[in-house]
């Protein structure tokens, strides 16, 4: 059956066509809307069209690189293109005509200032329906093998590569539970058994360290909640493993300050793994394929491993592996356009080297020999490098530099690192109407943080990207993000739709963290950074502490000139964390006018104390006209400043205006229609507890772009739940019934979608049923009630005693003889830091006084209640 994808580019007609069939079925072909021609951009520019066409070019996946580039006779390679449109641009806008089909490199295309545009002009790389830019190789030549796994011959001259998709679906990588106990040494572990000494290829193994909050029995293992770092093994000698270096150091050891006990230099995260340094689990070895959907390359057998999914045939499918780890290496270059393209098949080996993947926050990473004590230290510690905080930045598989650069309409997906890359010194760049996806990290990256005081060249400054969809990202790296932003001036994020992402959907700024050790942030260049009218949605899906949009450092220099975050809609939060996260340093930022609901623990958040003077005020801040169920009073807390909020009674209540105007503008909407097919990705984190006969299971979706349908949770022994994916999210946990008690048990979880059936989750720990001693949870503390006049907001932690189970609802009772029951995610991830729950309370009758009487529930039942009383205004 033909497939279609749509895109809508800026006053054309939304396209649809089918794409060639003589092409690779796993080939995404993006159908973007017919482009104007050359010649009409010409004519516009003043330039005579017969010179417009003269100087155009145009290359051809079947063209020939001994061709002069014509319409009739064009190139075939992007860089004989590259060559001949900068011997040729002599005035106006010149144009490199890409035909469809899918254009494969063997190295990046390296772009110079000397192919930039002239005299104002532009040089555009605009594609066709249909046009890919790939770094892919095929696997062909695949044969059946033992327990359904197909092997097949590894392209000639690769070397590695971290991915490998299947009719353009990515494949996971081997992996699972370490099958032996480890014991951490200053070297790497001691294990009970030499099990990973007698695997085939012990030094391809990476171990992976997921964090996240703790719930109920599932562990953290990163440098933080918000991480996920990844080490590659040295080598297994008989019980002896040795990690990779300097990927151990730097993951394992920090420098702590000496007169701050447990205060680590870098001020981010514990100062070690937690959870005894144990890894979450292992992946990339033949020994764990033992899943449909799993892969593997044996590099030292130059050989492709593959357990097809239900319904693959490898003898016909398009399996392709990406070769290269830049598409784009663009550096200094200015008026460039790059317009109708998918780029795709892309990878990044920087993680399956020694260096591995030492995650500080948001891709990024220590490095180097001995980093932990040097990198981005400072003026904090002996020998420290300058400036502070500026550890490595992920790269982009497509990654510029320069001035006024453009890049429309396009699709970013089946990328290994990040997608694109705006290098520090950025400046009027445009990412706008594309779509990102299936991408291993970071979405959009613009500018960087080891230039907090740059010069006006240093300087990032005047950057748009708007009207762009991101969603189902990261999909290797989840700490990323779908738009990281550094230090800038005058960038603008606005009218994004990002959905269904691993982390935080925006991140902006750096160098906040010395307010830890009540120092002031790093001094830097930004101001008049926007994030406006973005709509986000699913986000945080697999780590926490996190936000919607997260900001860090000093924001400008006073609130007329620092960031604001406006008319942004943000809503269904999964992980614990806020909606918009102002952490430490963040100064001068203004969040006016947006609509904020359903995040755990609040809606803006946090307080900071303010370390450039003595005075002991608050970071200032500005929190004004937002539609929230946070309801806190109007204040002025020594700088912090809130007023004229609402209480949200309702989602379907909040300002149409806000609420449409919020997302892509609707000449862009179009693009929401380019959905790149993906099986689900494996929950993770699933955690359990067990009661009398049952076992309840709670698991995140991870960064799902499959959109699951449902979720089935399997016992071990064989009895298993499937729950509709409304429903869980409804109710943040599933329940295995009839169980024996007295046996253990433990439970592994996939998702199901459109597209397919996701690799089973890693088996949670083991929980033994039984019938409890009938302990209910205390009741809950720290009630809080804020009027409006249709509604109370409520606020509360968790109890502090719970009883036989841990929690998993409330009730809320209100005084007119309603009793709302309280589900979700955040009824449980709130209660191991006792962190507050909202809920809204509406339909209330103004100038009333009402008592709210909230209890715990647990699987024993109804704890014990707790009240508080609120009088809802008149008028």
């Amino acid at each position: 059956m033909p497939r279609f994808f749509r895109l809508r580019t800026p006053g054309s007609r939304v396209v649809a066509a089918e794409p060639p069939r003589s092409r690779a079925p796993g080939v995404l072909f993006l159908t973007a809307a017919l482009t104007a021609l050359a010649t009409a951009g010409a004519l516009q520019a003043g330039v005579p069209a017969a010179q417009a066409a003269s100087q155009d070019v145009y290359v051809s996946p079947a063209g020939s690189d001994h061709a002069p580039g014509t319409a009739v006779r064009p190139v075939r390679t992007l860089e004989r293109a590259r060559d001949l449109a900068r011997s040729r641009h002599l005035a106006g806008d010149l144009t490199v005509h890409l035909a469809p089909g899918v254009h494969r490199l063997s190295r990046p295309l390296e772009l110079d200032a000397g192919d930039s545009g002239r005299d104002g002009h532009r040089i555009i790389w605009q594609g066709s329906p249909g046009t890919v830019i790939s770094g892919g190789r095929r696997v062909t030549g695949w044969q059946p093998g033992p327990n359904g796994v197909w092997s097949a011959p590894a392209p000639g001259g690769l070397g590695n590569t971290r991915q490998l998709y299947v009719n353009g679906v990515r494949a996971q990588r081997a992996g699972g539970k370490v099958p032996v106990t480890l014991t951490a040494t200053d070297t790497g572990y001691t294990a009970s058994a030499d099990t990973l000494a007698k695997w085939r290829n012990p030094g391809d193994v990476e171990f992976v360290y997921t964090a996240g909050e703790k719930l109920w029995n599932a562990e953290r293992y990163g440098l933080g909640q918000w991480t996920e770092p990844r080490c590659p093994i040295a080598s297994a000698s008989g019980t002896t493993i040795t990690m990779a270096q300097p990927c151990w150091d730097n993951s394992m050891k920090r420098v702590i300050f000496p007169d701050i006990p447990g205060r680590t230099v870098n001020m981010v995260g514990p100062g070690t793994l937690t959870n005894g340094s144990l890894p979450a689990y292992a992946e990339n070895t033949l020994e764990l394929l033992d899943q449909p959907g799993e892969w593997y390359l044996d590099r030292s057998r130059h050989r492709v491993y593959y357990k097809p999914r239900a319904g693959q045939d490898l003898r016909r499918a398009d399996v392709e592996v990406p070769a290269i780890e830049k598409l784009i290496d663009a550096n200094g270059v200015h008026d460039v356009a790059f317009r109708g393209l998918q780029f795709s098949y892309a990878t990044w080996l920087t993680p399956s080297s020694p260096e591995g993947f030492s995650e500080i926050q948001a891709g990024y990473t220590v490095t180097g020999k001995t980093g932990y004590a040097t990198q981005g230290l400072c003026q904090f510690v002996a020998g420290g490098t300058c400036p502070y905080a500026s550890w490595t930045k992920e790269p982009g598989n497509i990654s510029v530099t320069g001035e006024r650069v453009e890049f429309s309409d396009s699709v970013f997906t089946h990328l290994g690192a990040a997608g694109l890359e705006f290098g520090t010194g950025a400046k009027d760049a445009v990412v706008r109407g594309n779509v990102f996806t299936d991408i291993s990290g970071n979405g959009v990256e613009i500018g960087g943080v080891d230039k907090p005081q740059a010069d006006d060249a240093g300087t990032t400054r005047g950057n748009t990207v708007e009207d762009n969809h991101l969603y189902g990202l990261p999909r290797e790296f989840h700490g990323g993000v779908a738009i990281i932003n550094g230090y800038s001036q005058n960038d603008t994020i606005a009218h994004n739709q990002i959905d269904d992402v691993a982390y935080s959907a925006i991140s902006m700024g750096w160098g906040g963290w010395p307010d830890k050790i009540s120092k002031p942030a790093t001094p830097n260049v930004s101001h008049d950074n926007a994030v406006r009218d973005n709509l986000i949605f699913n986000y945080m899906q697999l780590l926490d502490d996190g936000g919607g949009i997260y900001t860090q450092g000093i924001t400008g220099t006073s609130i007329a000139d620092g960031e604001k975050v406006t008319g942004n809609v943000i809503h269904d939060q999964w992980g614990l964390g806020k909606n918009v996260y102002t952490d430490n340093g963040c100064t001068y930022e203004t969040i006016e006018g947006n609509v904020l609901y359903n995040a755990a623990y609040a809606n803006v958040a946090s307080r900071h104390t303010d370390y450039r003077d003595a005075l002991g005020n608050n970071d200032p801040t500005l929190v004004k006209g937002n539609y929230w169920q946070q309801g806190d009073p109007d204040s002025d807390n020594k700088g912090l400043v809130t007023q004229g909020n609402h209480i949200l009674s309702d989602p379907s209540k909040a300002p149409a205006d806000i609420v449409t105007n919020a997302g892509l503008e609707p000449k862009y909407r179009g693009i929401l229609g380019v959905r790149v097919p993906t099986a689900p990705e494996a929950p993770g984190r699933v955690a359990t507890f067990a009661a009398d006969g049952k076992v309840y299971v709670a698991w995140n979706p991870a960064s799902d772009g499959a959109a699951p349908t449902s979720y089935t949770a399997t016992a071990s022994g064989g009895k298993s739940v499937t729950i509709g994916a409304a429903d869980f999210r409804r109710t943040g946990y599933a329940v295995i019934d009839g169980l024996t008690n007295g046996t253990p048990y433990t439970v592994t979880v996939t998702a199901r979608g459109a597209s397919g059936v996701s690799v089973p989750s890693l088996p949670s720990a083991a929980v033994t049923p039984g019938p409890g001693a009938g302990t209910l949870a205390a009741a809950p503390t720290s009630l809080k009630a804020r009027a409006s006049a249709d509604a109370v907001a409520l606020q509360w932690t968790p109890p502090t005693v719970i009883g036989d189970t841990p929690v998993i609802g409330y009730t809320v009772s209100v005084s007119d003889g309603r009793t709302v029951a309280v589900q979700g995610r955040d009824t449980l991830i709130s209660q191991p830091t006792a962190k507050a729950l909202l809920r809204v309370v509406n339909g209330l009758q103004p100038g009333t006084k009402y008592t709210f009487t909230i209890a715990a529930v647990t699987a024993t039942g109804t704890g014990a209640p707790a009240s508080v009383t609120a009088t809802t205004p008149t008028g």
